[in-house]
């Protein structure tokens, strides 16, 4: 006879623990492993294929956030992650509901977020029947995840929780997609959650080789003009103070990826830009006349334009991902491991400053491209970010959609202090910064949040308004309206000539202060700078979320 410690109720009937096994529903199995996880939020949208865990999850203490349309979820915990360092964790339902978040997944698989989705599945016995919402989710997702499961046996879901957690969290982070047959949540297993994890072939490479080390610093010191180029990867490894340090410490010039902005402050003497295709044009020269380029934590992409303007420059490439290392572009010394650890081993072992020679020239050539802000007339998205900018405090969150109020974030907002600027890189999601900013709020509930976008963006995803009002958020949303795909049309006038532009256009847009003020959000519309800067200046006094459109002219320009 069982001992009433030992007894454990729940809807399904009564559960027994006997040493270290607790028998019990898989839905139950899934939310304690989720809870031995740390997991205390997860964004979502329920359907019929994920009852079960919405059961158990609703009798758990873990909060739930109900977004409007699937791919949010992802966002949401892209947010999250990126703000509060662990993986965000989302709950779709089958077929429409994991194709519509696959958007999202593939945002957080090319800027190495990490992630575990979870989604439901048809019963396993219908699988490949072409039953009612059924999609070969695990194939679908194969290539734009870390690491992907369908869950055949009730029994291994704790085991296959912990490894997607551990999957999703070491070497480069991404996401994990866990798929799980109805029926499978349903039925009674004999719970023991893994306390060690041991995956075969599955060891990433943390610490630097140290003979590739010495042969980086030997290539450094003997280098004229070297320059340092920090990508995403830094900030996924929280290696912002050790990089700070070590190029402060070799006076080394350093430019930024799109993803790598916050690596370095922007009033730092060793700072020097935005390199890519819509960065500044002295640090895409500045690349250009080095000689050894030294890349840490970035994909060197094609936007990038290190591809195009270095192939006969040295180069030093240090990433978690070997994969990464030579891919785009040849390498001279790889450096495979964490940018932290292998920071801390340049910082310690490295002796000796650059030369005074190429850090004039360095200095010269951005004096040459340095130019103050053109007179318009007109309102200024460059200048409302600016003002943004010097009036926010130093941990502010600024969240980027993409077109051109991306650029004009990341070209006008200054990182100092704890300050974050985040955006959709590799994929170049539009509408992506309102959910973002979601996810960040809720990581990070005591900083200010701001999210900017375009009028094509946030028509994209703009019911996650309710999101903000249900549960209270105070985000700052400023929509920068051009009724145009903005960069688009840039590139369509750049390659067809001026006026060639075609389906970018748009004829009639709602009245976006109205459907803010339906979902119960305060906001108002400006058109000019003075107006901006009195009412965003006003919206930071206030402990709620405010909404501010903002006309800008048509042809105003992303750079």
């Amino acid at each position: 006879m069982w001992k009433a410690a030992e007894l454990f109720i729940s809807f399904k009937g009564v559960f027994y623990v006997k040493g270290r096994e607790m028998k019990m529903i898989a839905s139950d199995a899934i939310i304690k492993s989720l809870e031995r996880e740390g997991v205390d939020i997860i964004f979502g949208y329920s359907g019929a294929a994920v009852c079960p865990i919405y059961e158990s999850l609703r009798r758990s203490g873990i909060k739930h956030i109900l977004v409007r349309q699937e791919q949010s979820a992802a966002h949401n915990a892209n947010g999250y992650a990126r703000i509060s360092g662990k993986a965000g964790v989302c709950i779709v339902t089958s077929g429409p509901g994991a194709t519509n978040i696959l958007t999202g997944i593939a945002t957080a698989y090319m800027d190495s977020v990490p992630m575990v989705i979870i989604t439901g599945q048809v019963g396993s016995k219908f699988i490949g029947k072409d039953v009612f919402q059924e999609i070969d989710t695990v194939g679908t997702t194969a290539s734009f995840t870390k690491h992907n499961y369908l869950v055949k046996n009730a029994k291994d879901l704790p085991k296959i929780i912990k490894e997607a957690f551990y999957i999703a969290r070491t070497g480069r982070p991404g996401p994990v997609l866990i798929d799980i047959p109805l029926d499978i949540q349903k039925q009674q297993i004999d719970f023991n959650y893994p306390t060690t994890i041991d995956i075969r072939g599955y060891r990433p490479v943390t610490v630097g080789h140290g003979r590739q080390i010495e042969r980086a610093i030997k290539k450094i010191k003997e280098s004229e003009r070297p320059v340092v180029c920090a990508g995403g990867g830094v900030l996924l490894s929280d290696a912002s103070k050790e990089l700070r340090e070590f190029i402060k410490k070799v006076n080394l010039p350093t430019v930024v990826t799109l993803m790598g902005i916050g690596s370095v402050e922007t009033n730092s003497e060793n700072y020097y830009g935005m390199v890519g295709s819509h960065g500044q044009g002295y640090a895409n020269r500045i690349i250009s006349q080095s000689d050894l380029i030294i890349a840490i934590g970035t994909r060197i992409a094609d936007r990038s334009t290190i591809s195009q303007s270095a192939r006969d420059t040295a180069m030093i490439h240090i990433d978690i991902d070997a994969a990464e290392i030579g891919k785009n572009l040849d390498v001279d010394i790889p450096v495979v491991g964490d940018a932290k650890n292998i920071l801390n081993v340049l910082i310690e072992k490295t002796e000796f400053t650059v030369s005074d020679e190429w850090l004039r020239e360095v200095r010269e050539i951005k004096d040459s491209y340095t130019q103050g802000e053109q007179d318009y007339k007109g309102m200024n998205p460059r200048r409302a970010i600016k003002f943004v900018s010097d009036i926010t405090d130093d941990s502010v969150i600024l969240i980027g959609d993409v077109g051109q109020n991306q650029m004009w974030c990341a070209r006008n907002f200054e990182i100092r202090g704890d300050r974050r600027f985040l955006t959709s890189g590799g994929l170049g999601t539009m509408g992506c910064s309102l959910p973002i900013s979601i996810g960040a709020k809720i990581g990070a509930p005591d900083r200010t949040v701001i999210s900017v976008m375009g009028d094509g963006g946030l028509q994209m995803l703009i019911s996650e308004l309710g999101v903000v009002r249900e549960n209270g958020l105070d985000i700052k949303i400023i929509l920068f309206n051009n009724q145009r795909l903005g960069m688009v049309r840039e590139l369509q006038e750049k390659q067809y000539g001026k006026g060639c532009i075609h389906g970018v256009v748009f004829e009639h847009s709602p009245d976006f202060v109205k459907i803010a003020e339906g979902f119960g959000l305060k906001g108002t519309r400006v058109i000019s700078n003075e107006e901006f800067e009195r009412v965003f200046k006003d919206s930071l006094n206030m402990d709620e979320a405010f909404f501010i459109e903002v006309t800008v002219d048509p042809d105003f320009s992303t750079i």
